[in-house]
């Protein structure tokens, strides 16, 4: 049974609308409705192109018409398999447009002949749609009945079909066929009715009704382990157990002088005095790749720039080989690039059908995924383009051109644009500097880095880190890998480096970094609580939380992780994960999103946590190719933060959007 049908307008004013329960009477009005978390994705961020979209229990299917900006919404229970709603939907915006195009024509173009806001929401106030549409309730009912009814045979015949030939291959059983399996020898001759007895009798031992399938006793598997275990005896000589002998490198046993000169975990002075390896700190910070300070001395980092990327000119060599064969348009346009070529098979003045655009929206997904994009991402992005252009009015190669290329231009930039801040830093001080009751300690701002395994984790922590004591907060890194081995002694030299290295180019920023460690094999989670109570106390203004890499399918670790973000709830989750990943990203992604929600602790503070944002790193090792962002974006909807770049400190870069959308452009 269906919940809630409605017409729509792409602007947001409804046509037509019906409920058939209750419950499904907030579906059209509740901010966090089905019906309108499927518009606010679909149609404002352009994050799902799927035939059905699922929330709280409901399903949703739409379908658009695009030159008179409707939008068709049926919705039922998840659980329902409901097999003629999309029928219904074909049959509903058929029949509408058949019986209502003229008015609706109409009323979309007065909306477009008015500018103000205001002036068309109080316009179309004015319109009688209930009068209007006054038929379509009995129109409706009569599709949905003839439906229904259609469904129903054909369920009634599939169960007939499927219960025909049980009945009668289902003899009953004899007591003889039940107790004990028929012997069948393949080579003996057998008429029909006999192979039918076999098989109902292997049917009835299957089900459990002929009795316990006999198999080897335990008595019979030891006597063969016995067994076996005496004719290995008898043919392989017992090993000895021998003493194992001490490690030696080289000739001789190293002595401590030898291990103490190995040991790079700890500081070592020389006799001058000087730190050693102080000389090599210029190599830890690329003077080039420095961030900039504002006005009010802010450390701000640098924008990816795409623009230094070389170009070889192969690029105008593809454009010139599928330029159109229009003289004219070829001599006007210039160079159009190979995705704009693409389009050039688009020819004349029309509206826009699925056909026209399949070989488009195909060669689209095909520039796509060769930009890195994920096969799935790229598959939903076409569909949402195609679904935006179909039915439109073009007229010549530039006016489609720039439709196909606007579109796909729009659909990146609503996937991109964050729906939260990407001011980190702006996070920050807003919560050391919101006011406290004389009874509250103020916490410091935790976040934790989570990923699989070498990514980058540990290194990307620490040029956020850098990031933060160049703006003159005091941090604190909590070594919550207790797995890997020198993972603790990793974090140490970067602490070790980073006290070392100067704030605002001038002195050393040691007391504004510190280690909290306790050792290896310890509960990751207890680790983190301890240091958030420990920077509490000692007035540190942000933790950060360093985590062991794991797989995503490790349901034991995903587990422990979810525990962590449970019992600390953390201000920002970041994921973080590479740029030369395509698929792999959007399966990491999925997978660590969903375990942090569903195994969080129901008492936890942080139950229903998932991803807050991403650290892309090894991106400059990608060029153009930057559609692990498009992907990353795309499934968990929050902003990527920062892009690893390099291996200094200072190689941390932000990401504009409208960069990204041209680089993905690019041909």
């Amino acid at each position: 049974m269906l919940d809630h049908c409605s017409i729509s307008h792409k602007g947001g004013i409804v046509l037509w609308s019906r409920s058939f329960t209750p419950d499904a009477a907030n579906l059209a009005s509740s901010s966090t409705s089905p019906v309108n978390s499927l518009i606010r994705e679909a149609l404002i961020e352009g994050r799902t192109a799927e035939e059905k979209y699922e929330k709280d229990g409901y399903a949703v299917k739409w379908t658009f018409v695009n030159d008179l900006e409707l939008i068709f919404v049926v919705a039922y229970q998840r659980i329902l398999q409901l097999t003629y709603v999309d029928d219904l939907l074909a049959a509903m915006k058929r029949v509408f447009i058949q019986y209502f195009s003229p008015f609706v024509a109409t009323f979309v173009t007065s909306l477009h002949s008015i500018n103000a806001v205001g002036t068309a929401a109080a316009q179309a106030a004015t319109w009688d749609f209930s009068k209007t549409f006054e038929r379509w309730d009995s129109i409706f009912n009569t599709l949905l009945k003839v439906l229904e009814e259609k469904a129903a045979q054909d369920r009634k015949s599939r169960l007939r079909t499927n219960v025909r030939p049980l009945i009668e291959t289902c003899t009953p059983p004899s007591a003889e066929e039940t107790d004990t399996a028929p012997s069948i020898n393949p080579d003996a001759p057998q008429d029909e009715q006999q192979i039918a007895r076999n098989v109902q009798a292997l049917k009835n031992r299957l089900r459990g009704r002929g009795g316990r399938r006999r198999g080897p006793g335990r008595a019979d598997i030891m006597s063969a382990k016995e067994t076996h275990a005496e004719s290995d005896s008898d043919t392989q000589p017992k090993r000895k157990a021998t003493a194992k002998s001490g490690r030696k490198w080289g000739d001789e046993v190293p002595t401590e002088s030898d291990m103490a000169s190995l040991d790079f975990s700890v500081d070592k002075e020389a006799s001058n005095g000087v730190n050693i390896g102080s000389h090599d700190l210029q190599s830890l910070v690329d003077q080039s790749s420095l961030g900039t300070r504002t006005r009010d001395g802010m450390y701000e980092v640098k924008d990816w720039d795409f623009s230094r990327e070389k170009d070889d000119g192969a690029a105008d060599a593809i454009t010139n080989a599928l330029k159109p064969l229009d003289a004219k348009a070829g001599a006007s346009e210039g160079s159009l690039g190979t995705l704009s070529s693409l389009f050039a098979r688009l020819t004349g003045s029309k509206i826009l059908t699925e056909a026209d655009l399949k070989p488009v929206l195909e060669a689209m997904k095909q520039h796509l995924m060769k930009k890195n994009v994920a096969m799935d991402i790229a598959d939903k992005v076409c569909e949402g383009v195609g679904e935006s252009l179909i039915g439109k009015k073009v007229a010549g190669f530039q006016t489609i051109n720039n439709a196909v290329r606007q579109a796909l231009s729009t659909s990146l930039t609503r996937i991109l644009t964050p729906k939260t801040s990407t001011d980190l830093l702006l996070s920050i001080r807003t919560k050391l500097s919101a006011p406290l009751t004389s009874n509250q300690q103020r916490l410091p701002y935790s976040i934790t880095f989570v990923g699989v395994n070498g990514v980058g984790k540990s290194t990307n922590l620490s040029k956020v880190c850098f990031w933060l004591i160049q703006n003159g907060l005091r941090v604190l890194i909590a070594a919550c890998d207790t797995f890997r081995s020198g993972a603790v002694e990793q974090l140490r030299v970067h602490v070790r480096n980073l006290s070392m290295l100067g704030v605002n180019g001038a002195g050393d920023s040691k007391g504004r970094v510190e280690l909290f460690e306790r050792g290896y094999g310890k509960d990751a989670a207890g680790i983190a609580r301890e240091a958030i109570h420990y920077g509490r106390d000692n007035n540190f203004d942000v933790v950060l939380i360093d985590t062991a890499g794991r797989m995503q399918d490790n349901e034991p670790l995903m587990r422990a992780l979810a525990k962590l973000v449970s019992v600390n709830n953390p201000d920002k989750i970041i994921f973080v994960g590479e740029a030369l990943v395509g698929n792999e990203a959007v399966d990491q992604l999925t997978k660590f999103d969903r375990a942090l929600r569903d195994f969080s602790s129901a008492s936890g503070a942080g139950k229903g946590r998932g991803i807050d944002g991403m650290l892309v790193t090894k991106w400059d090792t990608v060029d153009d190719k930057v559609g692990a962002a498009l992907s990353m974006t795309y499934v968990t909807g929050q902003p990527i933060i920062f892009v690893g770049c390099g291996q200094t400190y200072t190689d941390l870069r932000q990401l504009r959007v409208g960069n990204v959308v041209q680089a993905i452009l690019k041909d």
